[in-house]
């Protein structure tokens, strides 16, 4: 996987570069596969889960109007992030693995070597490209529909005021918050890329095979996730003390 990381990586910065076209069609498919379902789900989660829990936590103790705050640490720093990956590997990482198996399996990797054509500058590069740079901006948009979905919560269930919410997000929200999400989803989407494009390249089997990979990759991909998340998060709050205390 590092050397097919590696070989993918040299092939973007690297003449010539004919992937282009094939990582404008790829990114466009993720994006119709993806948005939707982002954020939709990151707005029922936000409304759900922290909006409906955590409201009730701080609605014992009379401090509603902490949720603003409590959004800053659930949502944006860390439910964002991990439900954008989740979601992306399902979707855009198993169209990815299956897509690049089923070619495996048609021998069509094959045939772009005879022609004399490297199927990891065509095929691999634009797609682990495409998910490296979107996962970080489903990851901004994520981030939005989960405090929109706390944000309704808060208003229509706990009765609370827009502004009370808004002011504590506001006076809570720092950029290492943001920029570390971001980064997060970034290492995030490489991992998916990676993990998905290394099992697809390598089906054996047949169709059944294919199948068997697709699944290997989603489990690859979000067990790197929970990893990756844990080791981050412990490293950012470790860097940025600020970022753990709530005003």
């Amino acid at each position: 996987m590092v050397v097919l990381a590696a070989r993918t990586i040299t092939c973007l910065v690297t003449p010539a570069f004919t992937w282009r076209d094939e990582f404008v069609d790829q990114a466009w498919i993720t994006v119709k596969r993806c948005l939707v379902p982002v954020a939709v789900s990151n707005v029922v989660f936000g409304f759900g889960a922290p909006g409906m829990t955590g409201g009730q936590i701080v609605n014992i103790f009379g401090t509603m109007d902490r949720t603003g705050a409590f959004f800053v640490m659930a949502s944006v720093r860390e439910f964002a992030p991990w439900i954008n990956a989740m979601l992306v590997a399902g979707v855009a990482g198993t169209a990815m693995a299956a897509d690049l198996g089923a070619r495996k399996v048609r021998e069509e990797l094959d045939a772009l070597q005879v022609l004399g054509l490297d199927p990891i500058r065509e095929l691999v590069a634009p797609r682990l490209l495409a998910l490296v740079l979107l996962t970080p901006l489903f990851c901004l948009v994520s981030a939005i529909c989960g405090v929109i979905g706390g944000g309704i919560a808060t208003v229509v269930v706990f009765q609370d005021t827009t502004s009370g919410f808004l002011s504590t997000f506001y006076s809570n929200f720092t950029l290492p918050d943001l920029l570390g999400s971001v980064a997060k989803s970034f290492l995030f989407g490489l991992l998916i890329a990676v993990f998905c494009a290394y099992k697809g390249m390598n089906v054996s089997g047949g169709p059944q095979g294919v199948g068997r990979a697709v699944n290997q990759a989603v489990v690859l991909s979000f067990v790197g996730i929970f990893v990756t998340n844990y080791l981050f998060t412990s490293t950012l709050l470790a860097s940025f003390p600020e970022t753990s205390n709530l005003h």
